[in-house]
């Protein structure tokens, strides 16, 4: 054998045995449907209504305010579980929002509510554990649940309602099942669960004794003058429940990813503990500036609110406009178009592929956010855009019917 061929073949049989020793995990994982969408909208020069983040929305006060805090305070370690006044800020913002009583002791500041979730799930879950989740689900959620050692149990929620099935629920538990994992308001499909669903969830956890995850990161932006309840402030839920926060989706701050844990005192050391072995901590300058927002911004919530309900609906009339069947949205800022019922036999993963190649639009496919038997008649598309931009965009969208229907 050439000598050539015989040194490619020992390094390949050398990487071979590295390979081997690599977590199955990550390496039979895909590539985020997130990053892939918008590799291929920056490729196409498509417009990105896939990956959900504003372009417009915050105010330049915050952003002063951390410029200040880079030139004026400390830029070394802050404390692992946050500056005290951001802390303060949160429990405080809750407090005076939502009517509960916590304290700073009860939050852990993160890099990002996905930090957050990965610090609950480790910090709860352990080997051989269930995690119920209720999809289509955020796509951290089950790669997290088995990274900790346990196994995602999914609860499908099915469109156009979205509702919680309390049998279904009640099913999916099992003497494995350690916690609940609970989005509201739900991305993707942009639902606000009502009471009566938050009292499934808080029945079958304190019946079970569950502790519940509460990804609830756009609390705030809820459309319709509708007000979102957080789920530890039902009866007998606080002690169980584990909330995470984002000022990210708060202030449209996506990439400060500035995030937070609220638990009670028989969690929140737990959780903290996992927390300092991920992140340790997050920018001090971030945290002072959301610190600011939480304390002086709550005048910020109500014309923010108003600017992505006009986005809302300014894309759900055009998308219909050009023949599209729109779901209802009434929290976050996604919406989901149903391919089907628009006259579009081509399924989610084809018809975005299709589109972003050759009409210039990125969008969502929703099968990515479910394991089991996903809907694959569905996109998502992210409204919290200026309006030249989703203009633009339902534009390239009228173009893909015409070429894909």
């Amino acid at each position: 054998m050439p000598a050539a061929a015989e040194s490619c073949l020992l390094a390949a049989k050398r990487w071979s045995r590295y390979a081997a020793r690599v977590n199955p995990i990550y390496e039979q994982m895909k590539t985020s449907v997130f990053e892939r969408m918008s590799s291929l909208a920056a490729e196409h020069r498509a417009v990105n209504l896939g990956q959900g983040f504003p372009d417009f929305g915050w105010p330049d006060e915050i952003l002063e305010a951390a410029a200040r805090a880079v030139k004026e305070g400390s830029n070394q370690y802050p404390p692992s579980r946050g500056l005290p006044a951001l802390r303060d800020a949160v429990a405080s913002h809750y407090n005076r929002h939502f009517g509960q009583q916590l304290t700073a002791q009860e939050v852990c500041v993160t890099s990002g509510a996905t930090e957050a979730l990965g610090a609950a799930i480790l910090a709860t879950v352990e080997p051989g554990d269930e995690v119920i989740i209720l999809t289509p689900a955020y796509d951290s959620y089950a790669p997290m649940i088995r990274r900790a050692g346990g196994t995602p149990v999914e609860v499908a929620l099915q469109p156009p309602e979205w509702r919680i099935d309390g049998q279904a629920l009640e099913r999916a538990v099992t003497p494995k099942t350690r916690a609940i994992l609970f989005n509201s308001p739900h991305n993707p499909t942009g639902r606000l669960f009502d009471s009566g669903e938050l009292q499934i969830v808080a029945r079958v956890a304190r019946e079970h004794d569950l502790i519940v995850i509460t990804d609830e990161v756009w609390e705030h932006i809820v459309l319709d003058g509708r007000s979102f309840t957080p789920l530890a402030t039902l009866p007998d839920m606080a002690e169980r429940t584990i909330k995470i926060g984002s000022a990210g989706k708060i202030f449209s701050l996506t990439g400060w990813k500035v995030g937070w844990m609220v638990a009670a005192p028989n969690l929140a050391p737990v959780v903290a503990r996992a927390h300092q072995f991920l992140t340790f901590s997050t920018a001090p300058n971030l945290q002072a500036a959301v610190a600011f927002g939480l304390d002086e911004g709550d005048s910020w919530l109500e014309p923010m609110r108003g600017r992505f309900q006009h986005s809302r609906d300014l894309m759900t009339r055009s998308l219909r406009d050009a023949g599209y069947a729109v779901l209802d949205a009434s929290a976050t800022y996604f919406l989901c178009v149903d391919l089907n019922v628009s006259g579009i036999g081509a399924d989610d993963e084809i018809f975005a592929t299709e589109a972003v190649r050759r009409a210039g639009i990125a969008v969502v496919p929703l099968s990515a956010f479910a394991e089991r038997d996903p809907p694959r008649h569905l996109v998502r598309l992210c409204f919290g855009k200026k309006d030249a931009t989703i203009e633009a965009g339902v534009a390239a969208m009228g173009k893909a019917r015409e070429l894909l229907a």
